[in-house]
């Protein structure tokens, strides 16, 4: 039987990382800061979302493989087994992370909402392939939230980081039906050439 690590928890996942937890529900995590990684599968208890600047590997996602290249979001929901085969070779991530715990969310439209982010399925095996100022899009997303963790809990901080998350997800949801939009229209024009 395989194993994996489990991920419950923000602070978990920070600590895999090595990095501080700076807000118990939610984390924006820079690969740039994290050594080199290996071979792993885990099992995420929590909302995942990696902007990945280089290939670092074979990506699974449930039980399939993952398509994905450099400068692509790849979404991964609680309850989900990810992973990543690099063949045992060292590799230095590059990107960002989003993480946030269902619990920060609860209570709020984007929990009424969050089923309605398609990419999160395991049915979608293909990541989200970004553009030069999409990409500038998503990191300024990420800024906005890591910002707001930065700042000391006050009542306004989960309104203001749901409401951050909120938007960076539409942008997912804008950009992803756009890759298939593309994609269908240029499938379209390939099959009128062969008619």
């Amino acid at each position: 039987m395989e194993t994996f690590e489990r991920i419950d928890t923000v602070k978990q996942y920070n600590d895999h990382a090595g990095v501080d937890t700076l807000h118990p529900l939610v984390s924006v995590v820079n690969f740039s800061d994290l050594s080199s990684i290996r071979n792993f599968r885990r099992y995420m208890g929590i909302y995942a979302v990696f902007l990945k600047d280089n290939k670092c590997g074979d990506i699974m996602y449930g039980g399939q493989p993952y398509d994905y290249e450099d400068g692509t979001l790849v979404f991964v929901a609680p309850g989900q087994v990810y992973g990543i085969d690099n063949h045992s070779i060292n590799t230095s991530p590059s990107g960002y992370g989003l993480l946030f715990h269902p619990d920060l969310i609860a209570g709020t439209h984007l929990a009424k909402t969050i089923r309605e982010y398609s990419f999160f399925s395991y049915e979608v095996n293909e990541a989200l392939h970004l553009s030069k100022k999409e990409r500038k899009t998503i990191v300024d997303c990420l800024e906005k939230i890591a910002s707001e963790i930065e700042q000391n809990i006050d009542q306004h901080s989960k309104t203001l980081i749901v409401s951050n998350i909120e938007l960076f997800l539409n942008y997912c949801m804008r950009f992803y039906d756009r890759q298939f939009i593309t994609r269908s229209h240029a499938n379209k024009d390939i099959l009128v050439r062969f008619e």
